[in-house]
């Protein structure tokens, strides 16, 4: 029987179907704790996990929702300590997650006293979280929890729960019916919407009518893949996915051609190019530039987030609906087409992309292993069951090239957030959600050393309760944070700037080592494709230090000219890096057999780079007008 609020809390954190909490200490919060531990080794007992600090706690809760459909919970104390839940929290805002944080406060006769931590935690909170409210009385705790717990869920957003240290410890009762108090459920609400039959039937006319029709699947339309690849061969459709969906629809499926991008492939940029039909299911997709231009496809969106519909290119039809429901309901009227022109198309260009994305893998650079090999080398080698994980710099692009996830693999990353921080977190709340499969974090040195480092400590307090420990690390080390050196020159036309963009360089394998786990370094090329074969040979943690090129160009498919001109007036400029990035973009592009590329770094370059000039009348760098 509940006793205290912070024991009925815990309860009803169980009813809600939540089994595991991921928090962090602090005085702010201690009656709840003290009740955490109390129930721990009860029936009543929630799982505890503690990382290193509350902004993973925070990531972790989000990953926890991604991986297994459940709630994520984070627990914290008052200020300084909630305010650390902010940026795990924005990552479930942004990525449309369902996250219930629950924060210490300070007594309530303190609040609005300027004592000692008392911070407003409402106001705090108010941009990232959908429902966000302080228990005041015991008979309130009920109503609260269960609101943002229905409201997470239903609006796939995060809420926050300010729980004061003294009402953590006041007594509990149930409520009685009495003027002013909500005697609450804890159901979960339904939220397998499907659209009304006459906009099904519309749906079912568009597809109908389409001879080069596209799906872009994001995450939103995970548990649906069967029905999204029934309807593909019922239509005769191509399949791009999302980064975030990409675990959605296996690898294995001819005409799934992958991302469309700058992390995508030359295929979706056909499908993109050339479809007359684009169909958004479960995905928010933000890169308009990406999408096909006005008037050319006809555009459906089928989503259960009805703001962001029609929002990145001109739908005809927004459909506020859960994707597999509205499948199902769309099935029954679509027409078999017999004509597979379009897919067999795209498989066939799906296959020579795969081909030059192998290419590319082989090109060796003068200062450090090809990354895209050591990616390479780990897709050819995902055990059954694995979760990748990836950061978001240069990693999310030898992610989005290489790895290639058949059914039953999971991937994810923090998308709309774009963080570094999250793969390491990803990756060890996946040993938690799935701790009978293996997990493989793909982690560059910068983002390694934000939060990465630290949570190998984690990984060596809780491992021992999984069954299945292995868990390879892939550390991209070039002491450089790589994606944003490129961004400087591609999107702004300046000079990578050693100031903000050198990496401290470490020993991360003996790193590794030091805490007992397996740490191997790769300096080679040749040492890649071993380095790889002895992690998975490992039942363990394995830490792989692969000392990477700086300079390998991140290449979109199609390399537009503001990319070459601005890259040439980075170099213009005084990249201390200018040599070494000519010299690679260069072999880069050799590997690939278009002429589109050698035009764009050769012809637009040279013919822009007069105006590019700075006033001290320095010529173009040595070897562009061979790149």
């Amino acid at each position: 029987m509940s006793t205290t609020v912070s024991d009925f809390v815990i309860d009803r954190i169980k009813a809600w179907g939540v089994s595991r909490v991921f928090g962090y200490p602090g005085d702010g919060i201690g009656a709840f704790d003290g009740a955490l531990g109390k129930a721990d080794g009860s029936e009543r007992e929630l799982e505890y996990v503690r990382p290193t600090h509350e902004e993973i706690a925070a990531l972790m809760a989000t990953a926890h929702a991604k991986f297994t459909g459940e709630v994520g919970v984070c627990v914290a104390t008052s200020s300084p300590g909630a305010f650390h839940l902010l940026n795990g929290l924005y990552d479930a805002q942004m990525d449309n997650q369902p996250v219930v944080a629950i924060v210490g406060q300070q007594g309530l006769a303190s609040i609005g006293s300027f004592t000692q931590q008392e911070s407003n935690l409402e106001r705090v909170f108010a941009d990232v979280a959908c429902y966000v409210e302080t228990v005041a009385t015991p008979d309130a705790v009920g109503v609260v929890v269960d609101t943002a717990f229905r409201t997470a869920m239903l609006r796939k957003q995060p809420a926050v729960v300010v729980l004061p240290h003294d009402v953590q410890a006041m007594a509990y009762e149930a409520p009685a019916a009495e003027h002013w108090v909500s005697r609450s459920s804890d159901v979960a609400p339904s939220t397998r919407i499907v659209p009304p039959q006459d906009q099904v039937a519309r749906f079912a006319e568009i597809l109908n009518a389409g001879e080069r029709v596209t799906f872009l699947v994001g995450a939103g339309a995970r548990g649906a893949t069967d029905l999204v690849l029934e309807a593909a061969e019922k239509t005769g459709a191509g399949i791009i996915t999302a980064l975030r969906g990409k675990d959605v629809v296996p690898s294995d499926v001819p005409y799934h051609t992958q991302q469309v991008g700058l992390l995508g492939s030359r295929p979706s940029l056909t499908q993109i190019k050339e479809c007359d039909t684009i169909v958004l299911l479960g995905s928010n997709y933000p890169y308009g530039e990406y999408l096909p231009a006005s008037g050319q496809a006809r555009g459906v969106q089928v989503d259960i987030k009805p703001e962001q519909m029609g929002l990145r290119y001109p739908t005809e039809l927004n459909l506020w609906g859960d994707v597999g429901a509205t499948l199902e309901a769309v099935m029954p009227l679509l027409r078999d087409k017999q004509d597979t022109a379009w897919q067999e198309k795209l498989a066939g260009e799906m296959r020579e992309w795969e081909a030059e994305m192998h290419r590319q893998a082989e090109v060796a650079y003068d200062d450090g292993v090809n990354p895209r090999r050591v990616i390479r080398a780990v897709n050819e080698r995902l055990p059954e069951g694995v979760t990748v994980t990836c950061d978001a710099g240069t990693t999310a692009d030898w992610y989005g090239h290489h790895i290639r996830l058949r059914r039953g693999m999971h991937g994810d990353m923090s998308g709309r957030l774009a963080t570094m921080l999250a793969a390491m977190p990803y990756a060890v709340t996946a040993k938690f959600a799935f701790p009978d499969a293996p997990a493989v974090c793909t982690i560059g040195d910068g983002a390694f050393q934000m939060l990465g480092m630290n949570e190998l400590i984690t990984v060596k307090k809780y491992m021992a309760q999984w069954p299945n420990q292995q868990l390879v690390i892939v550390v991209m080390h070039n002491d450089d944070l790589g994606q944003v050196s490129w961004e400087m020159r591609t999107e702004d036309g300046n000079p990578m700037w050693s100031g903000s963009q050198d990496v401290e360089s470490m020993d991360y394998a003996g790193y590794a080592r030091l805490l007992g786990f397996e740490g191997i370094a790769v300096r080679a090329d040749g040492e890649v494709e071993a380095a790889v074969e002895r992690a998975f040979a490992n039942p363990g943690v394995t830490l792989i230090d692969a000392y990477v090129s700086r300079n390998v160009p991140p290449l979109p498919p199609h390399i537009t000219a503001e990319y070459a001109v601005n890259t040439a007036k980075s170099l213009l400029k005084g990249d201390p890096a200018e040599l070494g990035v000519i010299k690679d973009s260069a072999k880069a592009m050799a590997a690939e057999a278009v002429e589109r590329v050698k035009g764009a770094l050769g012809r637009d370059l040279r013919r822009d780079c007069v105006d590019a000039c700075p006033p001290n009348g320095r010529n173009v760098p040595r070897g562009v007008n061979n790149a």
